[in-house]
C-alpha cells in the first residue's frame, strides 16, 4: 500500500543555530520511497550525511527569525503485519552478525544491565521459548501495565523511570521495550517513523528485536503490533533519533504531523 507522512517543525531562532536532522525516510527492503519534498524556509544551504546506523540526516544553520522546517514522503509500505509462524527463534550471540552487537548493550536511556530491569524481563517472560515469544510478553506486558499520557515524562526519562512511575509516551514504551529486550540478550534498536491511523497523531516511535535471523517489528502503544509505518530511522534510543538536534538557542513553537493511505 501507499502511505504519505508529513512533519512541520516551526521554529523561532534567536541566534544563528547549527541542527543535525533525521527527516528523510530510509530506502530499504519492504519500504520504496516513491516521492520525497523537503524544504526549509526560508532557503538556507543544508548538507546530508549517513551517520553510523545507515540513517539519512542533513544538518544547517537555522538563521534568525521565524523558520519553517518541512518533511513530506510518499512510500510504498507493507500493508500490516502479521506475527511469523512459526515464532522465530532466539538466536545465540555468538551467532549474531557483526552489526547487530551494538544492539545488545546497554545506552543512555535503557539501563539493560541493572538488576531491577533483567529481574522485571524474567518474571515476565518466564517458561516462554526464548526469542520472538519472550519478546511479544515484554510488549504485552508494557501495554497492560504502563499508561499513556502525555506530560508525565522528560528528555531525561529512563526505562527504569519507568518502571517505577507506570506511565509516559511511545518513548518511554520504547525505552523500556528495548531495556527489557536486551537484558535477555536479545538485541533490540529504537525505530522512529509515521504510523497511519495512530490514535495521537505524532511521530512515532517502537522498537524492534532481531530474533530468528532478522529484524520483527513490536509497537507496546498499541494493544496488538499493527497499523502501516514509514520507517524514518534506527537506533540504540532516542537520542540517536531525534528527528532534530539544535546547538543553540531555538525554540520548537510547533510541530505538525499528518499521515494519509494513498489509494489508485
Amino acid at each position: 500500500m501507499k502511505l504519505k507522512g508529513k512533519s512541520v517543525f516551526k521554529y523561532t531562532v534567536n541566534n544563528p543555530t547549527p541542527v543535525q536532522m533525521l527527516l528523510r525516510s530510509r530506502r530499504q527492503e519492504g519500504q520504496s520511497i516513491i516521492k520525497e519534498e523537503f524544504s526549509i524556509d526560508p532557503v538556507i544551504p543544508f548538507v546530508e550525511f549517513i551517520d553510523q546506523f545507515g540513517n539519512q540526516c542533513q544538518r544547517a544553520v537555522l538563521p534568525v527569525g521565524e523558520v519553517t522546517i518541512t518533511m513530506e514522503a510518499e512510500a510504498l509500505v507493507e500493508p500490516g503485519l502479521v506475527p511469523p509462524q512459526p515464532l522465530p527463534a532466539y538466536v545465540p550471540v555468538e551467532e549474531l552478525p557483526d552489526e547487530v552487537m551494538m544492539f545488545l548493550l546497554p545506552s543512555r536511556y535503557c539501563q539493560s544491565d541493572l538488576y531491577e530491569i533483567n529481574n522485571l524481563a524474567f518474571e515476565i517472560v518466564g517458561n516462554l521459548d526464548p526469542g520472538y515469544a519472550q519478546v511479544e510478553a515484554i510488549r504485552n506486558w508494557i501495554h497492560q501495565n504502563i499508561s499513556y499520557q502525555y506530560n508525565t515524562s522528560s528528555s531525561v526519562t529512563t526505562a527504569l523511570d519507568t518502571i517505577y512511575q507506570r506511565v509516559g509516551v511511545c518513548r518511554d514504551f520504547t525505552h523500556l521495550g528495548l531495556a527489557l529486550t536486551r537484558s535477555l540478550s536479545i538485541p533490540a534498536r529504537m525505530t522512529v517513523g509515521y504510523l497511519d491511523k495512530l490514535e495521537y497523531m505524532d511521530l512515532h516511535a517502537w522498537f524492534d528485536a532481531f530474533v530468528g535471523g532478522k529484524w520483527y517489528t513490536f509497537d507496546a502503544v498499541q494493544a496488538q503490533t499493527h497499523g502501516s509505518r514509514i520507517v524514518i530511522g534506527y537506533g540504540r534510543d532516542a537520542a540517536d533519533v531525534a528527528m532534530i538536534t539544535q546547538f543553540g538557542n531555538a525554540q520548537l513553537q510547533s510541530l505538525e504531523v499528518t499521515t494519509e493511505e494513498i489509494t489508485d
